[in-house]
């Protein structure tokens, strides 16, 4: 079935940190949103600046165009969206709820044989960005979907479709998380060396790793041929003997070796590459 979308018209299914930033940037927008939550009591601010208060899950789905679910993980939106499957025939909802490439998949999958129809999300934001110039939403499924959806999902920040594959988005967003959260371990385990040896920790912050690290990122994320224009600084043999410093260092400072599994295998394929 391939329903029109109502832009001005929007449910939104979790009330969380997140759902409520996405509900709060639609009513900014103008949309005439409804909310539901599964633990009542979080809808009041919400309600008080226009939002209409959903009693189930069916009705939040009735009422709106789209239906946007931001829940804690696959198995609560499952759970929530079960009872309301007779309800969902003619459906649109809009996941953002994180999650993996197979319950992203498989909850298209579901979807469909209830009659409804899903754009899978990844959201790139923190909740005080959403709705801000730097919030971008990496979204997947059928094209056609996205087009008719993407200005009314404008408001909680930029849309980009990334392909067909509902599990896209979901991979996406795993991808790009773990690109953050490997920086963070990183930076992490620098600042315990240099306490570990006594040295300035926020100095050391300050003045050397935010920018060394904001002057290394384009390395971190090379374009075709950035390897090229710089072979020198990447020779594989210079890197692997600076891995080997940097575990060297950690062991004689006690640091914790959580991230020596990574340096290691790291260093691994460097060596491979030298011979």
């Amino acid at each position: 079935m391939r329903m029109n979308i109502r832009h001005e018209r929007i449910s939104v299914l979790g009330l969380g940190a997140m759902g409520r930033a996405l509900a709060s940037a639609l009513l900014e927008a103008g949309r005439e949103v409804m909310v539901w939550n599964r633990t009542p009591g979080k809808a009041g601010d919400l309600v008080a600046r226009g939002a209409r208060e959903a009693s189930s899950v069916a009705e939040a789905i009735g009422a709106g165009g789209l239906t946007v679910v931001c829940l804690l993980d696959d198995a609560s939106v499952r759970e929530t969206l079960a009872p309301a499957a007779p309800k969902l025939a003619g459906a649109t909802l809009v996941n953002l709820t994180s999650g993996s490439v197979r319950q992203a998949r498989e909850l298209t999958t579901w979807l469909d044989e209830h009659g409804a129809r899903l754009l899978a999300g990844g959201i790139m934001a923190v909740p005080p960005t959403i709705g801000t110039e730097g919030a971008f939403i990496l979204y997947s499924g059928a094209r056609d979907l996205f087009d008719r959806a993407a200005p009314v999902l404008a408001p909680l920040g930029r849309p980009h479709w990334v392909g067909e594959d509902p599990g896209f988005a979901a991979l996406y967003d795993m991808a790009a998380l773990s690109g953050m959260y490997g920086m963070s371990a990183g930076a992490d385990h620098a600042l315990t060396l240099v306490q570990a040896e006594g040295g300035d920790v926020e100095a050391f912050k300050r003045e050397v790793l935010q920018p060394w690290m904001e002057q290394m990122l384009p390395f971190m994320v090379p374009d075709v041929g950035v390897h090229e224009a710089v072979p020198d600084e990447f020779n594989p043999a210079m890197q692997a003997t600076g891995l080997e410093n940097i575990l060297a260092a950690s062991g004689e400072a006690g640091a914790p070796t959580e991230l020596g599994g990574h340096l290691r295998a790291s260093l691994w394929r460097m060596r491979s590459a030298i011979r």
